[in-house]
């Protein structure tokens, strides 16, 4: 009884120590504003003097200093005295709201148009965001001068208008956030609103359409707004979107890849990229040639189990930034061994064939060669041959009639898909292809490098060594 008294007693403190150090760990995070957070916001938008004057209300901010990210546009960014306490936490550099027990917040700052306010034009990263916070709920309200007649959609659910004898008024409210809005002179009707999305067009949709509606899903909460046509810049925005046909096909792949980019961070990363996790994610097939070559090529590597667990991996970056380094990792682990199928496929614009690597250091001539590439193709392990011979004291070069290498004793021509090569000015003829071209580079079957270069490779469970 004393042994387990002594031993719950020792577990009690083991529990205890662990749990404060977690609260430490939580407070720090809070202290430099690392927490991750929801709020809800208001936002009043006025057009005047060319420009949009705007002013953003903050509720239910947690107490953490948190970082303000003003829109790249943004003049006269102050703070907005709505009440007594609506400005006391903002920081003197205006570049954070500072703790405090205050859970509201007001900012207001102009954007200036060039040009004024034209139709079919869209207004992108507009708005304050909050550095580690996500937007549950937002309310947008819009004046205009009453002779501005035209029409503003948001992204978000259009709660009414009025026209007043001095302005035109707009109030849209819903789920998530807002990045961008939109204004056209002319007023497109609304022709199907479902709570997954809505679309605005001059003319009818189809029955077949109407009925896809009822029953499609989107990959988050927040709604998309569809405008059949072109905005002025021919640029999409995150919850409005443009669309001259307005098929099903063009519709699905459009919501799908939005969807996509609201739950992932893509930042500079390729479109084909994005679009390969939307067919994963979605089931589906969509966007170019070379993202369907790539889903196609994977689905064939990979098993059921496989499949699944690269899915529900793909499903976990969610919130994420994503590269293609990232990809490849996850999908190394699936295949249990090493790829860089997206990172080389991310550096050209063509596919890039599926390999995977030998990921042992190469030493040629007993020095580290980092530059020397080793890959697995179709059972085959290849070696990138110019960095090799290059460090053997070999030039090579290409030339009209193939691919050239020579020392001062030896001479080599490489034609392809000849079934020959040339030594000395003396021809062999082969049964296989010495040479192999991967994405513009040549490569050399691990037999022919050996055979040809009178070159020895061993191999330990770290090291490949090329003599």
């Amino acid at each position: 009884m004393k042994y387990a008294i002594s031993l719950l007693g020792m577990l009690l403190l083991v529990i205890c120590g662990t749990l404060f150090i977690q609260y430490q760990v939580f407070s720090d995070k809070l202290e430099v504003g690392e927490g991750k957070f929801t709020y809800t916001q208001e936002i009043e938008i006025t057009y005047r003097s060319g420009g949009l004057d705007i002013r953003q209300h903050f509720h239910n901010l947690p107490n953490q200093s948190i970082k303000i990210t003003w829109p790249n546009l943004a003049v006269n960014t102050d703070c907005f005295l709505e009440s007594e306490t609506s400005c006391e936490r903002l920081s003197e550099e205006k570049t954070e709201f500072i703790p405090a027990e205050n859970r509201n917040a007001s900012l207001s700052y102009m954007i200036p148009l060039d040009g004024g306010l034209k139709s079919n034009q869209l207004l992108k990263d507009i708005f304050v965001t909050l550095k580690n916070g996500q937007v549950s709920y937002s309310t947008v309200h819009i004046s205009t001068d009453s002779e501005v007649q035209g029409q503003w959609v948001t992204g978000l659910p259009l709660i009414g208008n009025q026209s007043l004898s001095l302005v035109n008024y707009s109030m849209f409210e819903g789920t998530g956030g807002i990045s961008e809005i939109y204004w056209q002179k002319d007023v497109m009707n609304l022709q199907a609103t479902t709570d997954a999305l809505s679309i605005f067009s001059n003319t009818p949709i189809s029955r077949e359409l109407s009925e896809y509606l009822k029953n499609l899903k989107l990959l988050n909460e927040d709604p998309i707004i569809i405008i059949q046509g072109k905005n002025n810049s021919s640029e999409q925005g995150k919850r409005i979107l443009f669309l001259d046909d307005l098929s099903i096909t063009s519709l699905n792949e459009k919501v799908i890849l939005s969807q996509i980019h609201l739950q992932y961070d893509f930042g500079e990363s390729p479109q084909w990229m994005s679009e390969v996790m939307a067919s994963f994610l979605t089931n589906s097939t969509l966007g170019s040639y070379k993202s369907s070559e790539i889903v196609k090529t994977l689905k064939n590597k990979m098993s059921e189990a496989q499949m699944a667990s690269w899915i529900e991996k793909l499903d976990d970056l969610k919130g994420k930034k994503i590269s293609a380094k990232q990809l490849d990792d996850l999908l190394s682990q699936v295949l249990g061994n090493d790829t860089e199928y997206f990172t080389m496929n991310a550096q050209t614009e063509q596919v890039f064939p599926f390999l995977f690597n030998d990921k042992r250091k190469v030493f040629v001539q007993d020095e580290f060669r980092e530059d020397v590439k080793v890959v697995l193709k179709d059972g085959d392990v290849l070696y990138s041959l110019d960095p090799i011979l290059r460090h053997l004291g070999y030039q090579t070069s290409i030339g009209e009639n193939g691919y050239y290498v020579q020392s001062e004793t030896q001479k080599f021509r490489f034609p392809q898909g000849y079934g020959f090569y040339v030594y000395n000015n003396q021809r062999y003829n082969t049964v296989s292809e010495p040479l192999t071209v991967i994405a513009d580079s040549f490569y050399i079957e691990e037999t022919w490098l050996q055979r040809l270069f009178n070159l020895d490779i061993e191999k330990s469970e770290d090291t490949i060594t090329i003599k």
